[in-house]
């Protein structure tokens, strides 16, 4: 599981940071890649990645402002050239329906793969037997959510040990013991699994938040979160600007993710107004309150460890 960071930028794209886009490679759990936001030019960052289009199973758009949507349609077209064949679902806000719809009817795109587009509501809005997705409205000038991704704990692992000092060797009846089957020893006795299964894995959680102000369903959404994923269009001295706005700051961010008790804070979405001169300090305004706190540049990858 790993964090690519496609686009860090507020409002308009910058030289040093193209509009809102994330990634989050799934690689090795489901061989695929989920993707939040798609600001304009995000097909154009992908170009400088190893992330393959095709393998994007998954579309999370926080809300309607030109900066996280304008790139949608253009990759969701790009992508039927690129070997995409595979069903892709967008999830968002009432609205990014007609949007898709009018932007691919008008242009006369046609998608050689199936394409699914769920308007979302509070709530559980996916879940399989590896991944739940929960969204939670949050405070911004239009309807706009927040996504918490929790990884469902994994079985634990076969006691190799355990197993060679009872006599039986490696091979295929390990595979039957890992599935929590039982087996039959030459001696008679019979092995449950279930007894040779170490302690489940604990799944990771992983929040991305939209444009807000700070907010109680931030905070519920990150909880104890592996990785929060915030905006900081503002620095610590503009609050009030920040509220008009609709936005966050970087302290107000770093109050988000203490509260919620997560291990790392992401700040994202930051304004072309800094100078990269100034990123280092809108950083240290965070650390002031959340240590473990960095500034989102384009192109940084993260890795999200196992718990153990």
């Amino acid at each position: 599981m790993e964090l690519l960071f496609l686009g860090t930028g507020a409002g308009v794209p910058a030289k040093l940071r193209n509009v809102t886009s994330i990634a989050l490679k799934l690689l090795e759990e489901r061989g695929a890649v989920w993707l939040f936001d798609c600001g304009e030019a995000t097909q154009h960052q992908i170009l400088h990645t190893s992330l393959k289009p095709r393998r994007i199973e998954k579309i999370f758009i926080t809300h309607l402002h030109g900066d996280h949507i304008y790139g949608l349609p253009g990759l969701l077209g790009s992508r039927s050239f690129q070997g995409g064949e595979t069903g892709l679902t967008v999830y968002g806000p009432k609205g990014i329906k007609q949007f898709i719809d009018v932007s691919l009817s008008i242009s006369q795109t046609h998608l050689k793969y199936p394409l699914q587009i769920v308007e979302i509501e509070e709530g559980v809005i996916f879940e399989d037997e590896g991944f739940r997705v929960v969204a939670k409205e949050l405070q911004h000038a239009l309807p706009t959510f927040g996504f918490r991704v929790e990884e469902k704990d994994k079985r634990g692992e076969l006691q190799v040990e355990r197993l060679q000092e009872r006599g039986v060797k490696p091979g295929p009846v390990y595979k039957k013991l890992k599935a929590g089957e039982e087996i039959l020893l030459e001696d008679g006795s019979i092995l449950n699994g279930n007894d040779y299964i170490g302690p489940s894995i604990p799944g990771r959680v992983v929040t991305i938040l939209g444009d807000t102000r700070i907010c109680t369903n931030a905070s519920e959404l990150a909880c104890s979160a592996d990785v929060l994923v915030h905006e900081a269009t503002f620095s610590s001295d503009q609050e009030e600007m920040a509220h008009e706005y609709f936005h966050s700051t970087t302290k107000q961010a770093a109050e988000t993710a203490a509260d919620a008790g997560v291990t790392i804070l992401f700040l994202t979405h930051i304004s072309s107004r800094f100078a990269k001169e100034a990123w280092q300090e809108l950083q240290q305004e965070a650390r002031e309150v959340f240590p473990d706190s960095y500034i989102a540049k384009d192109f940084l990858e993260h890795v999200i460890p196992l718990k153990k």
